[in-house]
């Protein structure tokens, strides 16, 4: 299901030290991963099924961060995407934006952040993997995230390229597993599992080049059913998404 959707601007969005020894529970994040790969899906359209499985597969690939996005821009067909957000639909239109074109469409996955391709097509995905790679800045940049007790501790290094200087830190919150049973609309009477899905958001900060680390509670994060975190650093801003500069994935379960 393709279409040029026009829709509404981004809206929304101690430790003591004793006598006695603290015990703290350290989960490593996967490290150095090649890609970033966003499959922006909708519950109402019938072509995303095949992407949603995909992304399935490519989750399990500790090299890929595979997230899926929901948008919501497919409501009004018959059936309400029980795990849509708006602000989806508005990060896809900026990358839009970004690219010069009006390539708005479901099944569409973003790979770091520079190209896409039908999120159904594995080989195309595979394919501009490889080609994001060699633009030098693209995850260039080792970020590592730690679960530390009720806090997640998250460290970006210093830059290696005077090219690679500046970007934005997001934390998002994942839902590992979601199977949801479809009653209406084009996907009526299927049980789909949605795999890696963002639940929520959340700035953690800005990235000057410069080593720099950032504490986030667990408690801004976590909600019903998040069970993982991923984290990037992004060129540009929300409005004005550019490439994937680094991330990296932990379980908080």
């Amino acid at each position: 299901m393709t279409a040029m959707m026009a829709y509404n601007s981004i809206s929304r969005w101690s430790s003591a030290l004793g006598i006695c020894a603290i015990v703290a529970i350290i989960r490593p994040a996967h490290a150095d991963p090649r890609a970033v790969v966003e499959l922006f899906t909708s519950q109402g359209c019938s072509s995303c099924p095949p992407a949603d499985k995909i992304i399935g597969e490519l989750a399990k690939d500790p090299n890929v961060i595979a997230l899926s996005m929901p948008i919501d821009y497919w409501d009004y067909l018959g059936w309400k995407d029980t795990l849509a957000d708006s602000r989806f639909s508005a990060r896809q239109k900026a990358y839009s934006h970004m690219r010069g074109d009006r390539d708005v469409y479901t099944p569409q996955a973003v790979i770091n952040g520079s190209a896409h391709v039908i999120g159904s097509d594995r080989a195309s995905i595979e394919s501009a993997i490889k080609d994001t790679e060699k633009g030098g800045s693209v995850m260039s940049v080792p970020v590592t995230m730690t679960l530390t007790g009720k806090q997640i501790n998250v460290s970006v290094a210093a830059s290696k390229s005077p090219a690679v200087s500046r970007g934005e830190v997001w934390i998002c919150s994942i839902s590992k597993s979601v199977p949801i049973s479809i009653a209406r609309g084009e996907n009526r009477g299927h049980e789909i599992t949605y795999h890696n899905v963002v639940r929520n958001l959340l700035k953690v900060g800005d990235w000057n080049g410069s080593s720099g680390s950032w504490t986030v509670p667990l408690e801004n994060i976590t909600r019903d059913g998040v069970d993982a975190a991923a984290v990037y650093v992004q060129d540009g801003n929300r409005d004005k998404p550019g490439p994937m500069l680094g991330a990296a994935f932990t379980s908080l379960r």
